[in-house]
């Protein structure tokens, strides 16, 4: 096997462009992948991500579809005979554009449908012809029950990211899809772990396929340095501003587990004054686009994100990578710090660990392999005392300190001691009246206005004084009495 691309013996066309790309030196992934898939074999490949899988899958298919290459512009002509199907709008988008720069020079076609956009622009395209069709697979169930995609003349198929679709329920639909395909085909598996399900999933799919491994199943990069800061929950804003700060770190990946920290994080940050942008499942695809945009030309500091930016995603010249949540699958931790260190390049993994964390911190150090110790974190504000401007901080106050070098406590005290006067408020003036003794208005044996009232009223017979007389009322209807 040859570690070179221009010893791959492609077409004019495809070598064209990976020179242009500037790919001169095979990864191990695309070395022991690429001639397998040129004889024909299906692959269950593993490699650890940011390996260049893509280009071990894309090229060697491009490679075999020349011979169906034509300038026709009629949509028979260019029927799909390549499928590739991923979990994540992301990675699907950013497939797409890698396989249309490998065929920029051919006359090969290809598109790319997902979720979360209108289906006409992606109805408009297939209409057109594809010979490859990278799809997630809910949108593309949506174009086959539609009949916008006819898969009847596929010849190669790609399950990227297999592990993923799995865990987040792709199966029933990965199942549908294939049962539309033809039988006789060449199926490529590629996923940075394995695991039971994954190898069921071959032993269904894939005949007699070649297992290749690159790197131990499960295993991080050499490249990234990896930090377990054992920090409080209320503390992990501060450890990853005082972090950036003394790395001196212009961008940063940041996971979180749930979509709602991840809005509240970013617009913490934000307010801290960070350029901050969020990336989550509850985000429309043109806004989740917009982030990813904005972070790779720089306008953005730190990319907030669930697990959705886990997978796939490359983003060169990332220098770190946060866990602000440790993550709840311990292979999600693989696939986060695989955003940094990529393509050779170093990284950091930085890690916060909360008391609630342990079993999953645990999880991690079972998957890897590796004893994991947690570090502490000693912020700026808690070290021992600086002499700033006159001034001394302690961590809780701060004060000046004496003239003659005496101990805190002595430069805290006054100069002088003054006698305190406390504060009263003025007398409110009192009315004389309430001053004077009590005085009856009358004398002792003197009858209570309401009797005498009572004795001058008239007298009635058997009735009280006190109850009023009934009111005479005419009666409506006189009874008579029948005798």
């Amino acid at each position: 096997m040859t570690s070179s691309f221009s010893n791959l013996s492609l077409a004019e066309p495809l070598a064209r462009a990976v020179a242009e790309m500037g790919y001169e030196t095979m990864t191990p992934i695309q070395e022991q992948a690429i001639p397998v898939v040129l004889q024909g074999r299906d692959v269950m490949g593993a490699a650890q991500t940011g390996t260049g899988k893509t280009a071990a899958f894309s090229l060697p298919l491009l490679q075999r579809m020349m011979k169906h290459e034509n300038p026709s512009t009629s949509p028979a002509r260019h029927p799909v005979r390549a499928l590739v199907l991923l979990p994540t709008r992301e990675l699907a988008v950013q497939v797409a554009q890698q396989v249309e720069l490998y065929a920029k020079y051919t006359n090969l076609r290809s598109t790319v449908v997902f979720g979360g956009m209108d289906m006409k622009p992606q109805t408009a395209e297939l209409k057109k012809g594809v010979e490859v069709l990278v799809a997630t697979p809910g949108r593309l169930l949506d174009h086959i029950e539609a009949k916008n995609a006819v898969l009847n003349q596929v010849e190669y198929v790609v399950l990227d990211e297999a592990d993923r679709m799995l865990d987040i329920g792709f199966l029933p639909d990965l199942q549908r899809i294939l049962s539309y395909l033809p039988k006789q085909r060449i199926t490529l598996l590629f996923s940075a772990t394995f695991s039971p399900e994954i190898k069921r999933l071959a032993s269904s799919y894939l005949q007699d396929p070649v297992t290749i491994e690159v790197a131990r199943s499960n295993a991080t990069a050499s490249t990234v340095e990896q930090h377990f800061y054992s920090v409080g929950a209320d503390d992990k804003r501060r450890a990853l501003h005082q972090i950036l700060k003394e790395r001196g770190m212009k961008q940063a990946f940041v996971f979180v587990n749930s979509k709602l920290g991840c809005a509240r994080l970013a617009r913490s940050l934000e307010r801290e004054g960070l350029k901050t942008a969020a990336l989550h499942g509850d985000k429309s695809q043109d806004e989740r686009l917009k982030a990813l945009e904005a972070f790779k030309k720089g306008e953005v500091d730190l990319l907030v994100c669930t697990d959705v930016a886990a997978r796939g995603l490359d983003i060169k010249d990332v220098p770190a990578v946060f866990n602000f949540d440790v993550p709840f699958n311990a292979e999600d931790y693989v696939h986060r710090i695989g955003r940094t260190g990529r393509a050779g390049a170093s990284g950091l993994a930085v890690s916060f660990v909360a008391s609630s964390d342990n079993r999953l911190v645990a999880d991690i150090e079972k998957l890897i392999k590796t004893k994991i110790e947690l570090e502490p974190l000693e912020f700026d504000e808690d070290r021992p005392r600086i002499k700033e401007q006159g001034r001394i901080n302690d961590g809780r106050r701060m004060y000046r300190e004496g003239e003659d070098g005496g101990s805190p406590r002595e430069a805290r005290q006054p100069r002088e001691r003054r006698e305190y006067t406390p504060h009263r408020q003025p007398a409110a003036p009192r009315d004389p009246f309430f001053d004077q003794p009590y005085e009856p208005t009358a004398a002792p044996d003197a009858q209570p206005a309401w009797e005498a009232a009572a004795k001058a009223a008239p007298a009635r017979s058997g009735v009280s004084a006190n109850i009023k007389p009934k009111k005479k009322v005419a009666a409506l209807f006189k009874t008579q009495s029948t005798v």
